[in-house]
């Protein structure tokens, strides 16, 4: 037995890859269905598609995340969202309210068309798997995530963080649900896993004293907002403005 698996070893050390070879294959309609796998996938997709397309509010007119300055009625409606349907969850869970929310302004990927809103709607604008987390961090790291907010001169949406800042971008006023930030106070900011890891280079919420996984996806809070009211319609606010 000894000799046989020698002789196996030997035979296979011959065995070498001396080439490999490919083509691309294009991916078109000339390309026929195989009917019984289409048979098969068909009712899937029309279930998923009714689904997607169900009507769940009417949006009042359209917005887009270009519309404002520094805040936009779409990015204020997310952030709002965010709040609304989050704090509750965190709230039953560990007994805290969250403080703020941010989100950031690359990762809207598209308008809120005016007209029937559903659930397609909320893929269209969050496409991604992102999930909420919420950060505990230090009134210190509050201020490094206002000079990011302020350098980046964008509408990166937020929430109960109120933020003026002067015709330099120097900051006049910077506000958490209507009071002034303390250095050591603990805040719980709402964010995305992909914006804690650091995406967008928002590096300040690492260290921190905890972060909390909801396992809920930012695209199912709009869903579920969706799905309390009949009509949206955000609007520009002071959120996050510049004075001249």
């Amino acid at each position: 037995m000894l000799n046989f698996l020698i002789f196996l070893n030997c035979k296979q050390e011959k065995l070498q890859l001396s080439k490999i070879e490919g083509k691309q294959i294009q991916i078109t309609d000339s390309i026929l269905l195989d009917p019984e796998i289409e048979a098969y996938v068909k009712p899937f997709r029309d279930n998923i598609q009714k689904d997607l397309d169900s009507v769940l509010a009417y949006s009042v007119d359209t917005y887009s995340k270009n519309d404002g300055h520094l805040n936009s009625a779409l990015g204020n409606f997310m952030a709002d969202v965010l709040y609304s349907e989050a704090n509750p969850i965190f709230k039953s869970r560990t007994g805290k309210e969250i403080d703020m929310v941010l989100l950031n302004h690359g990762g809207i990927r598209s308008s809120l068309n005016q007209g029937n809103v559903s659930k397609r709607t909320a893929f269209q604008l969050m496409p991604f798997e992102n999930s909420v987390v919420i950060v505990a961090i230090k009134g210190a790291q509050i201020d490094s995530l206002i000079d990011y907010l302020k350098s980046s001169k964008r509408a990166h949406p937020i929430s109960n963080l109120k933020l003026v800042v002067d015709k330099n971008f120097d900051v006049v006023e910077a506000k958490i649900k209507g009071k002034n930030i303390e250095q050591n106070y603990t805040y719980y900011v709402a964010t995305s896993d992909y914006l804690y890891n650091g995406g967008d280079r928002m590096r300040f919420f690492k260290p921190n004293d905890t972060v909390y996984y909801l396992n809920y996806k930012i695209r199912n809070t709009l869903i579920d907002r969706f799905n309390k009211v009949d009509t949206i319609n955000p609007v520009i606010d002071d959120r996050f403005i510049q004075i001249k």
